[in-house]
């Protein structure tokens, strides 16, 4: 849930990107801290295991103007895809204000994803969230890959609520700002209704 510091002037939303091990959480964040202006970020922060990494930082994007005269800061986190951290994942997503999955578009990697929607799923509810109610996109990486299934196939499976999906290449930057500002407006939609789980 979104908190308000009074003294900046800054409404804080926490959007978490989740989705399996490898699938591109990181690169994304990656990719718009470094085409992020300096002085709008903050420092990105990286908690490491010995085998995934969680990366965390804040940024305010001047653009998306203000919500009854204060700006409002993006707190942007990826969770680590191995079931092992689950607790991880659990502890990450507690305050969540908006969800992007991003799934990894290899044939061979679509039953990492749909156990990861299901999972992803399983620890909103636990939070008491529910995927249906809140701001949630879909990002279909690694489309330049040739071993990729459509994504007519990616929609239907992953996609069964019918949320805004977009296509990417993260390494490379497609798709990163599409994503990144589909759910941003819809957590700012949600927060000018005066949001709620």
């Amino acid at each position: 849930m979104s908190f308000i510091n009074y003294s900046s002037r800054e409404i804080n939303c926490k959007i978490v990107y989740y989705g399996p091990g490898l699938c591109g959480k990181t690169t994304n964040l990656q990719f718009i801290y470094n085409k992020t202006n300096p002085d709008a970020r903050g420092k990105m922060i990286s908690l490491a295991t010995e085998t995934e990494r969680t990366l965390f930082f804040d940024f305010l994007p001047l653009s998306l103007g203000e919500i009854r005269g204060f700006k409002t800061r993006f707190h942007l986190y990826t969770v680590p895809g191995q079931v092992f951290y689950d607790a991880s994942r659990k502890l990450i997503l507690k305050g969540v204000d908006g969800v992007v999955f991003v799934a990894d578009s290899q044939i061979q990697r679509m039953e990492a994803n749909l156990e990861s929607v299901d999972n992803l799923t399983e620890n909103l509810a636990e939070q008491g969230f529910d995927i249906q109610k809140i701001p949630y996109v879909i990002q279909y990486n690694k489309r330049d890959l040739p071993n990729i299934a459509s994504r007519e196939e990616l929609h239907r499976l992953i996609n069964t609520l019918k949320v805004p999906d977009f296509d990417a290449v993260a390494t490379v930057g497609i798709g990163v700002f599409q994503t990144l500002k589909a759910i941003a407006k819809l957590v700012l939609t949600e927060l000018k209704k005066g949001g709620g789980r």
